[in-house]
């Protein structure tokens, strides 16, 4: 939570603060230390805006020049491009002279604004992460921008960013931020590097649904510049003259190879860029460490204290070639959607199952991943539900296809002869698919649910983490003898659910994970015969 914090006495500068020669350590009157962000924020502020403004520049240029003529078009884009660069410059200036920050013994305090001033202040006991990013332009000039979070979901007032400082004033704050006694568990378990990249794994990221995803956004794109300079017909027109004699399912398919194989170098590209010198660490103090990135440098810290189990992610594609990936259940960390960090509770990338089985179990202190257990079966009635769903969602588009094609054209009768042809047996495969994949079991100290199809999820959870329980049952499951248990929980997506367990199975596993939580609610029949 974010409080008001105490403003630094008058005759400390124009701001409360005096700068040393290297315009980062400063004080105030009464012995405090604090400190400014690197002055060379102003460099980069500028260099990035003059980035962009070059960027821009071309398609601008070419829109004014038909209008002005070419001369007067490059002196106004020449003219606007330092102008903005000028004001970018002169906005971070004021912002490095009006913020400043210190970490005390007890709170981590942050001031800035000039029209507007802000005071926040966090609790140390209450920070959760301390994690650096730092991009090209960064690493490049050895700075890096530190978020400190508490964990909390309640927006901004939960995280200080301080953007940026040199990289050598962000490792100590992490050190200091995070130093804890240490809690580790004893026993056999390694400190220090417990993963690093191996170049093989990046034969996994094509078979990720980023690959489809990105070829299509590609594709997308060639289509919007191409429509900004008024080129979009001759681009369609280009690729007419190529298939003119080419039967139309036949371009379908090379447009479709196309745009895939562009999609395979994009997720090929962002693999690298992502993952790069990944590095997973084990630091004196009960601290896992994440390290990676190629352009952009990211390090993410998560207490082992505040781990309360694992969560095994097996997207179909990746699946299919036996990989996974490791993904932490923790409190504590923050996200941050806006930037897109939304990766920063994985432990490790997509990588052989034995590998992912094995991190797993470091990181857990335990002696075999509790995601390898052997996992009951749920009834068959789970199996209906599921082949069931599979026939209604390829019944209802043919049956509205078949009514638009009475009443519109014929043809729409040969799409819907392709939805049944191609989506029923493809249904039927991923509700035989997902079913398998149902399970639950017990595992030592953790309590183990998966589910899933096109994204199955094998999670780990400590069984002390468990702060209630949600049973669920509609009208349907009823009817099929079946029930949703689902483990609530403050960490991670702080819900796991056994789907469509067998009703005495499923209570049965959620008494005996948490003993004497569900048990008031339960009515124990006594065995028959």
């Amino acid at each position: 939570m974010s409080t008001e914090a105490a403003v630094p006495p008058p005759g400390a500068g124009d701001d409360g603060v005096d700068t040393d020669a290297a315009g980062a350590v400063t004080a105030t009157g009464d012995g405090t230390d604090w400190r400014r962000l690197d002055r060379r924020t102003v460099f980069v502020s500028a260099l990035l805006t003059a980035g962009v403004a070059v960027g821009a520049s071309v398609p601008v240029t070419l829109g004014l020049s038909g209008r002005f003529g070419f001369g007067a078009a490059v002196a106004l884009v020449v003219a606007g491009a330092l102008a903005l660069v000028g004001c970018a410059a002169a906005g971070d200036y004021v912002r490095w002279r009006r913020t400043r920050y210190r970490v005390g013994a007890e709170r981590v305090d942050l001031h800035t604004g000039l029209l507007m001033v802000k005071k926040r202040s966090l609790a140390r006991e209450r920070v959760r992460s301390v994690d650096l990013t730092a991009h090209l332009l960064q690493r490049v000039l050895g700075l890096v921008t530190v978020r400190i979070g508490t964990g909390e979901h309640s927006g901004n007032d939960s995280t200080l960013e301080l953007d940026p400082v040199a990289r050598t004033e962000g490792e100590r704050l992490r050190r200091e931020l995070l130093e804890r006694a240490d809690t580790g568990a004893p026993g056999t378990h390694r400190e220090g590097e417990l993963a690093v990249l191996d170049p093989r794994w990046i034969r996994y990221a094509p078979v990720s649904f980023v690959a489809p995803a990105l070829g299509g956004a590609a594709a997308g794109a060639v289509m919007q510049v191409s429509d900004w300079f008024g080129a979009q017909g001759k681009v369609i027109g280009w690729v007419g003259d190529r298939f003119r004699d080419t039967a139309l399912p036949a371009v379908i398919g090379v447009v479709a190879l196309a745009v895939l194989a562009a999609g395979v170098v994009g997720a090929l590209g962002l693999w690298i860029e992502m993952w790069w010198n990944y590095r997973l660490e084990r630091e004196p103090g009960g601290t896992l460490r994440i390290r990676r990135g190629l352009l952009t440098s990211r390090s993410v810290s998560i207490e082992e204290r505040r781990l309360r189990g694992v969560d095994l992610v097996e997207p179909l594609g990746v699946r299919l070639f036996g990989a996974a990936r490791v993904d932490a259940i923790t409190t504590g960390l923050a996200k941050d959607d806006e930037e897109g960090h939304r990766d920063q509770d994985t432990l490790l990338p997509v990588a052989p199952r034995s590998v992912a089985d094995t991190v797993a179990a470091d990181v857990l202190r335990e002696a075999v991943s509790p995601t390898g257990a052997a996992l009951t079966a749920h009834p068959m009635a789970a199996r209906g539900r599921r082949l069931r769903r599979a026939l209604w969602a390829v019944a209802v588009p043919v049956l509205v296809l078949v009514v638009l094609a009475l009443l519109l054209t014929p043809v729409l009768l040969w799409v819907a002869l392709a939805c049944a042809v191609v989506g029923l047996p493809l249904g039927l495969f991923l509700a035989r698919d997902a079913y398998r994949g149902l399970g639950h079991a017990l595992s030592g100290d953790y309590l183990v649910v998966r589910s899933g199809t096109l994204r199955r999820s094998t999670a780990a959870l400590e069984r002390a983490g468990v702060i209630g329980w949600t049973v669920r049952q509609t009208y349907f499951q009823r009817r099929s003898g079946v029930i949703g248990i689902t483990a609530t929980t403050a960490a991670g997506a702080g819900a796991y659910t056994a789907y469509d367990a067998g009703e005495s199975e499923g209570l049965d596993f959620a008494s005996r994970a948490v003993p004497g939580l569900l048990e008031p609610f339960l009515e124990r029949t006594p065995p028959t015969g």
